[in-house]
């Protein structure tokens, strides 16, 4: 009987410290993901939104960038990223910005968002002007007529500010930051595989609610 007590006593230790374990991996508020008051409207019908606000000048963000991609490219058909590139009132950030849209109004960001990342920050280009982005993406096989016309457009522009109006409304103050469903921000601790953890718990949580 001792033996049997001795055993059954150490597997509730055994269990204990599984559980503890568990809920140690479970996101928690305030330390993995803030609730965000007032929540913001999202922009994806019918889906739930994931936010990332980036920019390229960031290396932190060039850091998140493949794993994202990777992250991403597997998200099931209720989910979607969208990517928010911000300036902060910074003159060379707004026109990183537009390349990004540049690059998703031609249909090109999947294919060479990293490549951006690469000429910035190994390769060194000097993105300083207009001429010198569009002889980047014509020498990538990006058609440099279309290119150019969406990097110059009114549309293209408008985007930037816009941008950084939504990323003030979520007052953010640094990149990467990802936001699920305009409510919950993800904590940034410089834990890319974490970060990413953290916010498929929060799409599972978002999920559960919407089919109350």
């Amino acid at each position: 009987m001792h033996r049997i007590l001795k055993q059954l006593l150490g597997w509730l230790a055994v269990a204990a410290v599984s559980a503890s374990l568990a809920v140690a991996a479970e996101p928690q508020a305030g330390r993995d993901y803030i609730a965000l008051n007032p929540s913001q409207p999202t922009r994806t019908p019918g889906k739930i939104e994931v936010l990332e606000f980036f920019s390229y000048g960031c290396n932190h963000c060039k850091a998140l960038q493949p794993a994202l991609a990777a992250w991403a490219a597997g998200l099931p058909a209720d989910v979607q990223l969208r990517r928010v590139p911000v300036s902060f009132n910074r003159a060379p950030w707004a026109r990183l910005a537009r390349i990004y849209y540049a690059l998703e109004v031609t249909g090109n960001v999947e294919k060479h968002d990293g490549a951006v990342f690469k000429a910035l920050h190994d390769e060194r280009v000097n993105f300083s002007n207009d001429d010198t982005i569009v002889a980047w993406a014509t020498a990538r096989g990006i058609d440099g007529k279309k290119f150019a016309e969406a990097l110059a457009s009114f549309g293209v522009q408008s985007m930037v500010p816009r941008g950084d109006q939504e990323a003030a409304a979520y007052k953010i103050e640094g990149v990467p930051t990802l936001i699920v469903e305009g409510r919950w921000l993800v904590v940034n601790n410089g834990n890319f595989p974490r970060m990413l953890a953290v916010a498929d718990a929060l799409i599972e949580k978002a999920r559960k609610e919407k089919r109350k």
